[in-house]
Formats: C-alpha cells, sequence, structure tokens
C-alpha cells in the first residue's frame, strides 16, 4: 500500500482566482452584455467582420482580453451544452511511462460515461496554448497535463476556465503561482534523484555522469539534477559540469536514440566516469547500447541507473536498476480528483507520491 502525502488547501469551489473560487465560463451573452452591444456586434468583431465601427470593435476585443474569454468560432457549438469530454495533453509522447497512466485514465473516463481526447504536445508548443483551443473546439470539462515543464505566467493558466491537474509535473510548478489555481499529483523529483545517487556513492562510485533530459527553470529534469547534485555535495563530492550531459534538442528526448547518442558522446569526451545516471529508463537503455559498443561491461566497468520504473528496465539485459514511479496510483488519483471537482465535491489538492528505489543487475561496486 502506498502512503501519501497529501497538502490540501480549503476555500470554496475549484480555484480560478487568488481567494481560490471558481470563476464561471465566459459566454459571448456575457462579452455582449458588458459591452451594451448586441450578440451578433460581438460576433463580427471576433470574426473580424468589416461592418463594425472600429471604435466599437477595439472596446469589444479590450473586454475579451481583460475577461479571458475564448471565442468559440463554431456557431453550433455556441448553441449546444457542453459535451461530456475531458482532455489529456502529453508533452514527451514517446517515453512510456505515459502509456500505462492513458490506459489508466481511459478506463476510468469510460466508466463515467465522458469521452477522452488525447493530444500530443510537440516539446517547442505551449501546452496552455494548445489547452485554451481544446477548450475553445471541444467544449471540454477538464484537462490533464502528462509530462512538459512550467513555464507559464499566472495570468496565463488564468485563462483556462475549467479544472486541470498538472500530473507528474507537480513539484515543478515555482512557487510564485498561487496553488488554488491548480491541482497537482507527482512524485518528488530531487528528493527520488537524491537517492539513486546517493544509492550509486554508497556503491563506492565518485565519478558519476548523469544524463539529463531538459534542464531548463521548472521542469523535471532540473529537478533531478539538482537532487544529483544535493548528494554529491552531502558526501563531499566536487560537482564535475563534464559528466552532466544534455540530451540532443533535436530529437525526441526520452527515446532509447538520445540515450544513446548522448552516452556515445559522454565515452567520445573521455572524461573519466564509472557511473551513469539517466534520469529517464528510456535513456538508460539507449545508454548502455552505447557503452556496451564501446566495450564496456555493465556492471562490472560500469554502473547504469535509470528513473521511471518502466517495463522495459525490468527486462532488458541486464535489468536496470530504477526510480519506480507508481505511475498506476498517481493516474487513478488524477482522473479521480479531477472527476470530483468538475462534480463540485473537492477544490484542489496537491499530492506527493513516494517513489520507490529498485536495485536490480546493471548497478554494482566501483571499480578499484
Amino acid at each position: 500500500m502506498f502512503h501519501v502525502t497529501i497538502r490540501k488547501y480549503q476555500g470554496g469551489k475549484y480555484g480560478r482566482n487568488m481567494e481560490g473560487c471558481i470563476m464561471p465560463e465566459i459566454t459571448i451573452k456575457d462579452i455582449a452584455k458588458q459591452c451594451g452591444v448586441g450578440i451578433s456586434t460581438v460576433s463580427r468583431a471576433i470574426n473580424n467582420h468589416p461592418d463594425i465601427n472600429p471604435e466599437t470593435k477595439n472596446m469589444i476585443m479590450d473586454v475579451i482580453k481583460a475577461t479571458g474569454f475564448v471565442p468559440n468560432n463554431s456557431a453550433r457549438n455556441l448553441k449546444r451544452i457542453d459535451a461530456k469530454s475531458i482532455a489529456v495533453l502529453v508533452k514527451g509522447i514517446t517515453n512510456p511511462l505515459f502509456s500505462d497512466m492513458i490506459k489508466v485514465i481511459e478506463e476510468e473516463t469510460q466508466k463515467k460515461k465522458y469521452s477522452l481526447v488525447l493530444k500530443h504536445v510537440e516539446y517547442y508548443e505551449d501546452e496552455v496554448d494548445v489547452a485554451l483551443e481544446l477548450v475553445k473546439e471541444k467544449r471540454l470539462r477538464g484537462i490533464i497535463f502528462l509530462g512538459g515543464y512550467f513555464l507559464h505566467s499566472q495570468e496565463k493558466i488564468e485563462n483556462l476556465r475549467v479544472p486541470y491537474i498538472f500530473s507528474t509535473i507537480g513539484t515543478a510548478v515555482p512557487e510564485n503561482i498561487s496553488r488554488v489555481l491548480y491541482s497537482s499529483i507527482a512524485v518528488d523529483d530531487r528528493k527520488e534523484s537524491y537517492a539513486m545517487t546517493a544509492h550509486l556513492i554508497g556503491l563506492g562510485h565518485r565519478n558519476i555522469a548523469i544524463l539529463s533530459a531538459e534542464s531548463e527553470i521548472n521542469s523535471i529534469g532540473q529537478l533531478r539534477l539538482e537532487g544529483y547534485k544535493d548528494a554529491l555535495s552531502e558526501a563531499g563530492i566536487a560537482f564535475n559540469e563534464r559528466l552532466v550531459r544534455q540530451v540532443e534538442d533535436d530529437i525526441e528526448h526520452y527515446s532509447m536514440e538520445n540515450g544513446y547518442i548522448t552516452a556515445k558522446k559522454l565515452v567520445e569526451s573521455g572524461e573519466k566516469f564509472t557511473a551513469v545516471f539517466a534520469t529517464a529508463d528510456i535513456l538508460a537503455v539507449g545508454a548502455c547500447r552505447a557503452l556496451l559498443e564501446a566495450g564496456m561491461r555493465i556492471p562490472e566497468d560500469v554502473s547504469v541507473a535509470g528513473y521511471d520504473g518502466i517495463d522495459v528496465g525490468k527486462y532488458y539485459n541486464p535489468a536496470i536498476t530504477t526510480v519506480r514511479q507508481p505511475v498506476k496510483d498517481m493516474a487513478k488519483t488524477t482522473i479521480k480528483l479531477l472527476f470530483d471537482i468538475i462534480a463540485g465535491r473537492k477544490s484542489y489538492e496537491h499530492i506527493v507520491f513516494p517513489a520507490e528505489l529498485i536495485v536490480r543487475e546493471s548497478t554494482g561496486t566501483a571499480k578499484g
């Protein structure tokens, strides 16, 4: 049984403003009333119709901007009742970690007679912009964000007028974003990365390379890198920047190919290392291939550790030591919380799950 830490905030309905109160969805009728014009006039302004006074158009657009109204370009959708749909936005679709989560979310969504909109968000895309478009097009009841990293302003996320949950990236949300605006489900990436690095240090490793996917501020990659640094510092080991290897930017970050290429460059650099900590299992598998090609034995010559606990790491030879995230429990909690918020039974929560360090065949004591 998993024990979780729940940080729950009270105070009204699902938070959308600083007081934690829900802000009802703005409609075209509300905009028309606030501007003192007809709905058709607002529609002409939105659609850039020439048959409208420029001053009136500017006034309407200013009100739209101030209220955060997201125009729906389909008149049919404006008139119909909201569909029972939720969306899952996935950043890092090639990461097998999300496959199990999506399967659980889909099953629970079907039980509730809701439809699921699954959207892959490219690395370079802004997932909140994508979400705003989906709310407009699909008339969503809620949103789940999987993966990615947080670079959004409070003003921007306030424009999302439906309940939403950041799942797997909750601890990467900056502290200056009001926690009444969103819910989150995650593990403590910094803490768990520290635990893995400390495990390698305990095996006698001092020159530990790390393969990191993204190191931008407020990213999971940055938190895992900080946990790595914390463990080195506590053990009195000097931080060596040359042992920090960022994955390639022009290919999918979480992929075996990227792990292979990044580890290959590490070997070619000539930098001394006895262990490699890949911040995702999928990267670790690719890294193993590069190390074996270089004539290194795992774990006799070099230890390899991963993060996530996906099946491929368990069945790879040698089986990969990892930090296992309880993805199915996280997924069930995520979708249950979203439906509770939609139904008004809860407001918002921030839940941190513990991960588990799984020691397998790919790590051993440092040589010499």
